[in-house]
Parts: structure tokens; C-alpha cells; sequence
């Protein structure tokens, strides 16, 4: 039973093609190398082309077209993980948590759907650069990098498939709801006092996140090559898609903790960023709020 998403497809008046409900590589729209990489490409040129050609010009304000953005990303983000929630939370409650991470039968036509439009939240998300760029704020090595990378990560995993990042999907999602709400907040003068928790969240999600794929990755090395080591069975997924999901997480957490040291923890006066009013933004660094 489903009654989020079966109530979605009774209301909603159209039908996607196969293409666009299934990841079809080659013809589902950026599942490709040759397609992702370009766009990703394209995305750094524009953002530091932008920043060239505002340094002559005033700053943007953009605040309702700013702020439409981030209540999109936040309700969009609410909606897909309840939609996931409903799909996964049975199957683990009926399974088993370890199964729930690591069967194949956790790749369900319905879960890969929702995979593929967080996948396409992160192209949407890059706009928080182009925002960035047009108000004439600093563009963080943060939040570039964890933009791209976050694109190149959900794509590997879409192809990879692996059984477990539903709980990663899921996590950022949480987080996203709430960042994105802030950022829709505060565009419009509203006052947050827990802007700090934001960066802690993300901090804890990384853990987590960390956690259950090095324990997926461990399960199938273990499984596959390592038969003597102890094992509670294999995990579905490539080993591509698994070797770059633990590396990819693992410096998100790395930039995220120095990010929050450098920000809420060094005496104030040392820079703008100390002020502890930057925010990471979702997927990088302060979302021009410092």
C-alpha cells in the first residue's frame, strides 16, 4: 500500500514517458557521461563567467525569484521523502534493516522514479550558484564543489544501483527541507535562531551517511573477495558506484566539519565568516546570508 503516491497518480492529468519514470541509460536524460560531465562543465563556466561579469556592476536582489526557488526545493524536498518513506519503511519493518540496505529487491521501479528526481533536484540546486553570483557573493570552494560532486554522486549511484542509498536520499532530503525553508525565510527578514543546527545536521548526516556505505561496501568486498572476514551477506551495487560514494561522502565530511570550525568556532573579527552567520547551502557553503 502506497496512499501518497497512489492518491498522486489518480490527480495527476498526464502520464510520463517510460524514459522519464524508468533510468533507462542513454535515453533517460542525463545518464550519460557524455551528457553529465558537459553539464557540469558548463555549470563551473557560467558561474565564474557571472562572477567576471558582475564585478562591474551592481548586485542583484532577486529576492521573490530567490525566494520561489528555495520554497520549491523545500516543498519538492518533503514531498519525495515521504513518497520514499512510504515505499522503503515497509519493506525494512518487514525485513529487516540489513536487508532493507542490501537486497536488490530494495531497487523498486517506484523508489528508482523517486531516485531520479532527487537526481534532478541536484541540476536545480545549481541555480543557488547562479544566485550566488548575480547578488555578487562569495563563491566558496564548499559550495561548488559539493554542488558538482553532488551530481556526479547521485548519477554514479542511478547507475550503480545501489540498494542502500535510500537512507542517504533520504537524510538529505530531511535536511533540505528545513534548509531550504530557511533560506525562503530569511530572504524574506524573518529571524531564525537555529540557523548554527543547520551545519550540525548536515555534520550528523554525513555520519550517517558514511556509516551505512562504508558497512554496504564492507559487506560486499567481505562477501566477494574476503570470504574469511565476518559478514552478514552481500550488498547490491557496483563497485564503482561504491568506491566513489565512500570517497565523495567522505570529503563532504572533511570540508563540512573544517567549514563549521572556521565558521562558529574562530575568535570573531577573523574574517566574514566568523560572524557565524553563514550557512552552508545545502550543498556547499553560505548562501550569501554572511
Amino acid at each position: 500500500m502506497a496512499p501518497l503516491a497512489d492518491f498522486l497518480l489518480n490527480v495527476v492529468p498526464f502520464s510520463l514517458p517510460h524514459y522519464l519514470t524508468t533510468y533507462v541509460p542513454g535515453t533517460t536524460p542525463l545518464s550519460t557521461t557524455r551528457e553529465v560531465i558537459p553539464t557540469l562543465v558548463a555549470y563551473l563556466v557560467i558561474v565564474f563567467g557571472t562572477r567576471e561579469f558582475m564585478k562591474t556592476r551592481p548586485p542583484f536582489k532577486l529576492q521573490y525569484l530567490f525566494q520561489l526557488h528555495n520554497i520549491l526545493l523545500s516543498a519538492g524536498s518533503a514531498l519525495v521523502l515521504a513518497l520514499m518513506l512510504e515505499e522503503a519503511a515497509p519493506m525494512v519493518w518487514k525485513n529487516g534493516l540489513f536487508w532493507g540496505m542490501c537486497n536488490e529487491q530494495m531497487w523498486t521501479s517506484r523508489l528508482e522514479f523517486y531516485y531520479m528526481i532527487n537526481y534532478y533536484f541536484k541540476y536545480l540546486e545549481l541555480l543557488d550558484t547562479v544566485f550566488l553570483a548575480l547578488k555578487k557573493k562569495p563563491l566558496a570552494f564548499l559550495h561548488v564543489y559539493h554542488h558538482s560532486a553532488t551530481a556526479m554522486l547521485c548519477y554514479t549511484q542511478l547507475n550503480g544501483k545501489t540498494s542502500v542509498q535510500w537512507i542517504p536520499i533520504s537524510i538529505n532530503l530531511s535536511v533540505h527541507v528545513l534548509m531550504y525553508y530557511y533560506y525562503y525565510a530569511t530572504a524574506g527578514g524573518a529571524k531564525i535562531w537555529w540557523k548554527k543546527y543547520l551545519t550540525t545536521m548536515q555534520i550528523v548526516q554525513f555520519v550517517i551517511d558514511l556509516f551505512a556505505v562504508y558497512f554496504a561496501t564492507y559487506s560486499y568486498y567481505t562477501a566477494t573477495y574476503f570470504k574469511g572476514f565476518p559478514t552478514l551477506g552481500s550488498c547490491a551495487g557496483t563497485e564503482t558506484a561504491a568506491l566513489l560514494g565512500c570517497g565523495i561522502l567522505s570529503s563532504y565530511l572533511v570540508l563540512f566539519i573544517q567549514f563549521y570550525i572556521q565558521t562558529y568556532k574562530k575568535p570573531k573579527g577573523k574574517g566574514a565568516a566568523a560572524n557565524g552567520k553563514a550557512i552552508p547551502n545545502g550543498n556547499g557553503a553560505a548562501n550569501g546570508h554572511a
